[in-house]
């Protein structure tokens, strides 16, 4: 069987797996204050355009969101998102238990809009009774988003401008920010998110780490403080080296951006062949999680092979399946689903 249900589904980059063997004798300072977590840093903020950012390096997606979240907010603020949005739908309503309220909006393509984040920060403002509602403080967007969507350039400044005006801090979840980042078509970089963000994460456990997330904060009402909300929160390793070491290698030679933009090239390959032989996707990605709608035929032919993730019922018997490509997906595998996709 061929895994196409997730892009997890592996260890890590075989660089990554030298890298720790390589170091495996060596000691380093714990809880992140080393080299190789400070090494990682410069390397991410070299690529940001010269902004000045602090960065973190935390265990997984919920827990950056997480402590990113509770950090920034007073206990009577809350977090706009769209319905569609990570921490709405797949995180066991983490942010709740953190005591934030979502201000749940509906997304366009999956993507929050500038227009509708004004309407919401507007309605706050006129409601003549703000003590007794909570204050929409924090927008939480994807890059890519949950379908695989990304915003432009113009969009993630159009964002930016009404956080601004409305005082609220923008925060863009990134688990697999490099597969966004080589979006057939994209114009945004990371620098871009840098000056728009008041802080982003670079996934690791989706692009090629064994596991691990980078949070860059560049607000510096942000920074204060930080690594304390890690530690409460259980945040910090004690061998924190293990995740610097990873980002280093990822970015030293610009592995994470070449790894990524092979998988979103295989996403498609795959597309492609879906397009021609005439199946239709719940939305467009230009990513590397494509969304194909399948009657349960094809489901049924497709998964004698292949492990794909469903989704929902896409009416007139049927269905929105996933397929994702990832740093780990092999050049054989592609082309056997392509074969298989063309049987159909």
């Amino acid at each position: 069987m061929i895994r196409w249900n997730n892009d997890y589904n592996h260890g890590a980059h075989p660089a990554i797996l030298s890298a720790l063997q390589n170091t495996n004798e060596q000691s380093y300072g714990g809880y992140g204050l080393d080299e190789w977590c400070e090494k990682a840093a410069a390397l991410i903020k070299a690529q940001l355009g010269g902004a000045n950012a602090d960065v973190h390096f935390l265990l997984g997606g919920t827990q950056a969101n997480f402590t990113v979240i509770n950090a920034a907010l007073r206990p009577y603020q809350g977090v706009i998102c769209t319905e569609s949005g990570h921490i709405h739908v797949h995180e066991t309503g983490a942010i709740e238990h953190g005591g934030h309220k979502l201000h749940v909006l509906k997304g366009v393509v999956g993507k929050l809009t500038a227009e509708a984040v004004a309407a919401e920060a507007q309605a706050f403002l006129n409601s003549g009774v703000k003590e007794h509602i909570t204050q929409p403080k924090l927008v939480y967007i994807s890059f890519p988003t949950e379908f695989g969507t990304v915003y432009s350039k113009q969009e993630l400044e159009a964002l930016a401008d009404v956080c601004r005006r409305y005082r609220l801090y923008l925060f863009v979840d990134g688990a697999r920010m490099g597969y966004g980042l080589a979006a057939d078509g994209g114009d945004v970089t990371l620098a871009d998110i840098a000056r728009c963000a008041d802080a982003f994460y670079i996934g690791g456990t989706k692009c090629g780490a064994l596991m691990g997330e980078a949070v860059v904060l560049m607000n510096d009402d942000l920074k204060e403080n930080f690594r304390s909300y890690i530690k409460q929160n259980g945040g910090m390793l004690a061998k924190g080296w293990l995740l610097g070491l990873q980002f280093a290698t990822l970015f030293e030679d610009g592995l994470y951006f070449s790894i990524t933009e092979q998988a979103v090239r295989d996403a498609m390959r795959i597309r492609d062949a879906f397009l021609e032989r005439g199946i239709p996707f719940h939305m467009e990605s230009p990513t590397n999680q494509q969304f194909a709608v399948l009657d349960e035929k094809q489901m049924e032919t497709l998964g004698a092979k292949h492990i794909f993730e469903y989704i929902a019922p896409a009416g007139e018997g049927r269905h929105c399946v996933r397929f994702c490509t990832s740093w780990s997906t092999r050049p054989e595998d592609v082309e056997e689903l392509i074969k298989d996709i063309k049987a159909l």
